[in-house]
Parts: C-alpha cells; sequence; structure tokens
C-alpha cells in the first residue's frame, strides 16, 4: 500500500521574494511618509513680555521710631489694711468697683475703742482739775513767802507740782487723741481713686491692726493715667545718647519725648503719651535700661499687667524714599528690589531698609526717585528678561 506525500516547504528565499511581492503596492506610500519625517517644523511663535504692576518710590518726610515691648503699671497702688483690730460689722464697696478717695469701704466695731475714749477724756478732767489744784496752792505760796510765813522750800516743791500735773494734763490729752484716732479708724477709707479689688474680709470676721500683722483688706489701683514700662537695649541707648550729643534728637530724660502704644491685638497705634521716666543704670543681667511713659487712659480701658508695643522716637524728621513691602525681596542675605529699565528689562538693585511707615517701607540706600519699582508680579520677573510695566494707581499700604 503505497504512503501518501507531504507537500513541500517553500525555501527561505522563495519566502523572501513572497513577501516584497505583496509590499510592492505600499512602497510609494511608505517612501511619502518618510520624505515627510525629514520636514523641519515651523517655529513657535515668541512669547509675549509679562505683565508686572510698577510705581516710583513715594518721597516723604518721616521719623523713626524705635519699638520696644512694654508692661502697663498702675501709677499709685494701695492695699487697704485694717489700722486696728477687731470684728468687721459692715463690707460698703462692691467688688471691683471704682473708688474715690474718701469712700467709706469698711467698718469695723468701734465700740471698744469709744470705751477708751471715755476712759481718756476722765483722765484728762482729772489731770486738769489736779493742776488747777497745783496752780492754786503755788500761787498761794508765791504770797506768803514774801511775809515768811513759808519758806522757799515749799514754794519749789508746789511748783514742782504744777509741772508734774501739767505733765498729767498732756499724758492724758495724747491718750484722749489716740483713743479717738482708733475710732476714726475703724472706718476705713480708700486713699487713693481708683478700682478696687475684692473683699477679702467679710463680715463678721476677726481683724488684726497696726500693732500685729495688719489684715489685708482690698487693694486699689488707680487707672488714669497708667505707667507702661519697657527695657530700650544698649545699641539703643547709645545710638539715642549719640543723637542728642549731635543735636538731632531731645533726651528723654529732659524732654517728654511721645510714644506711641499699640496693644496686644491691634494693628496700629491707639494710644498716645509721653516719656516719664530713665533708669540711672543698666540692668547687669539683661543690658537693658528700664523706661517708662504716661500714657492717658480716660475710657479706663487698659488695665495694670497687660503687655503692649512701644513705639518711641528715634530721629528727627528727614526725607526717605519709601516701597510696599510687598516689593521686597530677599536674596540670600540681601534684600533687593526689582526695577524696569528703560528698555523694560529688569534689573535687580540691593537695597539698605528702615523702618515701615504708614504701611510702606523706608529705603535708606539704593534706589532713587525715578526708579520704577516692580510693587505687583514679582514672580513673573526675571533679572535681564523683558516685562510689559503697567503703572500702579497708588502705592499699596501708603498715601502719595
Amino acid at each position: 500500500m503505497l504512503g501518501k506525500t507531504e507537500p513541500s516547504k517553500p525555501s527561505p528565499m522563495k519566502r523572501f521574494n513572497l513577501s516584497l511581492r505583496g509590499l510592492r503596492p505600499l512602497i510609494p506610500l511608505l517612501g511619502l511618509a518618510l520624505s515627510a519625517c525629514g520636514d523641519k517644523p515651523p517655529p513657535p511663535a515668541a512669547a509675549a513680555a509679562p505683565p508686572v504692576t510698577v510705581a516710583q518710590p513715594v518721597k516723604r518726610t518721616v521719623t523713626d521710631w524705635d519699638e520696644f515691648t512694654g508692661r502697663f503699671e498702675a501709677v499709685e497702688e494701695v492695699q487697704v489694711r485694717a489700722r486696728v483690730g477687731g470684728f468687721v460689722n459692715s463690707v460698703e464697696f462692691r467688688d471691683g468697683a471704682i473708688v474715690h478717695a474718701g469712700d467709706l469701704l469698711y467698718v469695723i466695731d468701734s465700740r471698744p475703742f469709744e470705751a477708751v475714749a471715755e476712759q481718756a477724756d476722765g483722765q484728762l478732767s482729772d489731770a486738769r482739775a489736779k493742776a488747777e489744784l497745783a496752780k492754786r496752792d503755788l500761787d498761794r505760796g508765791l504770797s506768803l513767802v514774801q511775809t515768811s510765813a513759808v519758806s522757799e522750800q515749799v514754794v519749789d516743791q508746789r511748783r514742782q507740782a504744777l509741772q508734774a500735773a501739767h505733765a498729767a494734763e498732756t499724758i492724758a490729752e495724747g491718750a484722749l487723741k489716740a483713743a479717738k484716732l482708733n475710732i476714726e479708724f475703724t472706718h476705713v477709707i480708700a486713699p487713693i481713686t481708683g478700682r478696687a479689688s475684692r473683699h477679702l474680709v467679710s463680715a463678721g470676721n476677726l481683724v488684726q491692726g497696726s500693732e500685729g500683722s495688719s489684715t489685708l483688706l482690698t487693694s486699689i489701683v488707680s487707672l488714669d493715667p497708667i505707667y507702661i514700662y519697657f527695657d530700650v537695649d544698649e545699641a539703643t541707648y547709645q545710638r539715642n545718647s549719640r543723637l542728642w550729643f549731635e543735636g538731632k534728637r531731645p533726651s528723654s530724660r529732659d524732654t517728654p519725648n511721645p510714644v506711641q502704644v499699640t496693644l496686644t491685638g491691634e494693628t496700629k497705634p491707639s494710644h498716645e503719651g509721653k516719656m516719664d521716666f530713665i533708669d540711672n543704670r543698666l540692668d547687669v543681667s539683661t543690658a537693658t535700661l528700664r523706661s517708662r511713659a504716661v500714657i492717658p487712659n480716660q475710657d479706663l480701658s487698659i488695665l495694670p499687667g497687660q503687655f503692649a508695643r512701644v513705639r518711641l522716637i528715634g530721629s528727627s524728621p528727614y526725607e526717605a524714599l519709601l516701597v510696599p513691602d510687598a516689593a521686597i525681596a530677599t536674596d540670600q542675605s540681601r534684600k533687593i528690589v526689582f526695577v524696569v529699565k528703560e528698555d523694560n528689562t529688569v534689573e535687580a538693585k540691593p537695597v539698605v531698609l528702615g523702618p515701615l511707615d504708614e504701611g510702606l517701607r523706608v529705603v535708606r540706600e539704593g534706589l532713587k526717585a525715578e526708579d520704577r519699582v516692580i510693587v505687583d508680579g514679582l514672580q513673573r520677573a526675571r533679572v535681564g528678561a523683558k516685562v510689559t510695566p503697567q503703572t500702579a494707581k497708588a502705592p499699596a499700604g501708603g498715601k502719595s
């Protein structure tokens, strides 16, 4: 039985020729595609210069201020204590109320002191009677000694008795005054005008007077005006002293230089005052000079113990250039501003800055009045690149 023969496989060369024969219709299209890939794309359109807002520095007369942290303290502060001992009959003020000098605060039982006063009054009357009797005896002795009815020794004895009677009378008068003072002290009055604290002793309690450890009853602090204390660092003190020697700034020791106070939570000064005191030495541990200003507090809104920022005049008025703080950039350790030149390219200028003045930053060095400073769009500015400047209507944060 004859077997079936398998069909022979084409050779590799023959398969390649067959493949080329199938691709011939696609060769012209492939050539067109390759020729298209060789062409260069058209160049992109040049990007427009980024817009920025520019403004010339503001020129005006300014005054430098030094700023410190201060704390308010009362001009007058009194601890009200009992001057006589006894039981408290009543409390005559409301806790935390404003009291005036002479207002009644406490009443202490005065009956024991009234009894002592009556006793002292009786002793004074007795002493006066004895002094009157001694005077009469002396007058009689002086008459009798003329006729030698009594000796000079008797007259001297009667004169000494009169002097002793006058001394006893003086002692009795002093005892009566002391007794009356104790009666007066049973009415505890406010020594100053201010705001009282809470009452520390209630009615019915026994208090100790000044003869022992006197009992604290309450305290009173004055509120208007009020002091603010702050510490000036040594460098600022030396600079201000140098300005004083040069005649450019009055000394706060001799002149009530103005101060401005910004309370906690405020963004600008709300109270004004004047310098009142500078200590006579620097603190050896902190190298600071304790200073004080007095601030009017007519609305009684400031309380002792509050913190605040104190601005003290630090120079005489001078002409300065100012720019918004937002226009200032930092380059490592330098402060710079970006200005737009005549050809609208950006240039960076290092500057020396001063303090803030009404929302604008003083530029001591590095700028000219005619410079066009970039005040908005700093992130789009590149040194040496062109920009499209647009003039600001008014400098942000300042006044023209």
